[in-house]
This record gives C-alpha cells, sequence and structure tokens, in this order.
C-alpha cells in the first residue's frame, strides 16, 4: 500500500426520504435504478429490503458504496434510507467534494422516474 492509499478515509453521507408509493413498487423500482444507472448490487436481503451497492468509479473518484434500507410506513407510504460511503485521499477531497451525496441524489432522481413509470 503506498502512502497516499493509507491516507485514505471513508466519507459518509445519508438522507431518507418518504415516498407516496407501496413498499412492493419502491422495492422493485429500486432494483430497476440500480440496473439502469449499471451499479453493482453486492448483497441484497429480499426479506429485510436492504441492498449494498457500488458505483462506477469517476475518473477523479472512487466508487461509492450505498447502503439501501427500505421501510413500510403504511400501506402507501414508504421510507427509503441511503447512506454512502466513499473513500477520499487529501488529494482526491478537494477534487471530489461531496461525490457521495451527488450520487444519493442521482439515485433519488431515478427512483422518482421509476415510480411514475
Amino acid at each position: 500500500m503506498d502512502s497516499v492509499e493509507s491516507m485514505a478515509y471513508l466519507r459518509k453521507e445519508e438522507e431518507t426520504v418518504e415516498i407516496d408509493h407501496s413498499l412492493g413498487k419502491v422495492w422493485m423500482g429500486i432494483q430497476k435504478v440500480l440496473a439502469s444507472l449499471d451499479w453493482n448490487t453486492e448483497q441484497i436481503d429480499e426479506a429485510a429490503h436492504r441492498v449494498k451497492a457500488k458505483t462506477k468509479a469517476g475518473p477523479m473518484s472512487w466508487s461509492s458504496i450505498l447502503l439501501i434500507n427500505v421501510i413500510p410506513v403504511n400501506e402507501k407510504t414508504t421510507r427509503v434510507t441511503v447512506a454512502a460511503e466513499t473513500p477520499v485521499t487529501m488529494i482526491t477531497a478537494m477534487i471530489d467534494f461531496a461525490q457521495g451525496k451527488r450520487r444519493i441524489g442521482q439515485f433519488f432522481t431515478e427512483l422518482a422516474k421509476q415510480l411514475v413509470s
């Protein structure tokens, strides 16, 4: 491991959104979003409605790990929490500021598109 890699740390961001759709519809939409964004599903727990996905790395950024947790609020409302963990170094921290937050935003934007179709 070189000195730059040893100086890396995880930047964590999280967002929770309540969506006016059933758990089943949101859960299916999430799986379509991950496929359409070409993000790798590393773990999926169908019973607990949890997904661990890995985003693509950019030219000047690391990939992020997204931890997605879906729970029903009631029959017509679902709560989705997405936490992003992105490794950064002292150098990429200046260039790659809030990459995890952008990826969370991209995820929710794509999910909204899936749910209206």
